[in-house]
């Protein structure tokens, strides 16, 4: 997996699981392993598995049934055969109670993860969902700053018109944290984005410093699978 040097291709994969209770020892040795435990999948450049909020929330109290994994890849078709076929995949599958997966295409990206960033490959989409990924290296003492921001932009997104989904994720406890979240439209993601107490934190979150390395990214979905707390989450959000 490269790092530095020329962005990767934009395309992306997130996949969530809800696991069964008695899985959890197990997910969280997958969560120890971190990227070693997926394999040497074809057209891999990055990963990352990440843990959550209680519930696959934003809370700090951890939520030891739900994971995720993040990666990045050479194309769509690679990524598709990854969430498709690969192992891992599978593997998490057979232990889950519920999960959704998506493949993604970045329509713009700024920022870098742990070195390596995205390359926009694809137009944003004039009609049907739109997909973000905010995440953040936060300072230690910048920790509860952040965190004291946070209960109310949770809140406003859990119940914003047009929201379609959005799970919080983390790399580690309180200080890596990454937030996912699917729209029905690009003007329902911007009238969330561009007011309330989202846009509160982030003006906050820039003026002091909050983050020693950060990335936001938008996205097309190509294929969307699965459901989350009883909700589908399928093709028939796709424009046809």
């Amino acid at each position: 997996m490269s790092t530095l040097g020329a962005p990767d291709p934009g395309v992306a994969v997130l996949l969530m699981f809800r696991l069964r209770p008695s899985c959890v020892p197990w997910a969280l040795w997958r969560l120890a392993r971190g990227p070693r435990g997926l394999g040497q999948a074809p057209g891999l450049r990055f990963a990352r598995v990440l843990g959550s909020g209680q519930h696959g929330g934003f809370g700090l109290k951890p939520g030891l049934d739900c994971q995720g994994v993040f990666a990045f890849f050479d194309t769509a078709e690679q990524a598709q055969a990854f969430v498709d076929s690969a192992p891992a995949a599978q593997a998490y599958r057979a232990r889950a109670l519920e999960h959704f997966s998506v493949v993604l295409q970045a329509t713009s990206a700024r920022g870098s993860w742990a070195g390596h960033r995205l390359s926009a490959c694809a137009s944003t989409p004039s009609a049907g969902p739109v997909a973000v990924l905010t995440r953040a290296a936060i300072r230690p003492t910048r920790a509860w700053s952040f965190w004291r921001h946070s209960p109310a932009t949770e809140a406003e997104l859990a119940s914003s018109p047009g929201c379609l989904l959005a799970v919080g994720l983390g790399e580690a406890p309180l200080l890596r944290q990454a937030t996912f979240s699917l729209w029905e439209s690009v003007e329902a993601m911007d009238a969330y984005a561009r007011h309330g107490s989202h846009q509160r934190a982030i003006q906050a979150s820039w003026q002091r410093g909050f983050f020693s390395e950060w990335m936001f990214a938008r996205f097309r979905p190509l294929s969307l699978c699965g459901a989350w707390h009883g909700v589908g989450i399928d093709e028939q959000l796709l424009p046809h």
